[in-house]
């Protein structure tokens, strides 16, 4: 299963807008993708609830992963997405 590490971008960590952007971008992708902490559990990229509860801050690193057909360029995407400053984008970002 393809997997990349990314730090979070956002000055604000993965909360509220950027989280908002980062699941809408997760439910758009063609396969499912999950995210954890380092030695966590993964939980549903698509799940705003539990895309917060991983309480990740700026710089945090989260591991996403996926499968299937797509997975590479889905996981590519959404690494581009983490990486930014979310909180500093225009709202159509």
């Amino acid at each position: 299963m393809p997997e990349r590490t990314v730090p979070v971008g956002s000055t604000s960590g993965l909360h509220a807008r950027p989280a908002a952007l980062f699941v809408a971008a997760a439910a758009a992708q063609p396969v499912a993708v999950s995210v954890r902490l380092p030695g966590g559990r993964p939980v549903p990229a698509r799940s705003m609830l539990s895309v917060l509860s991983l309480g990740a801050t700026h710089g945090t690193e989260l591991i996403l992963a996926a499968e299937g057909d797509g997975a590479e360029a889905a996981l590519d995407a959404l690494a581009d997405l983490l990486r930014r400053n979310l909180d500093e984008e225009p709202v159509d970002a």
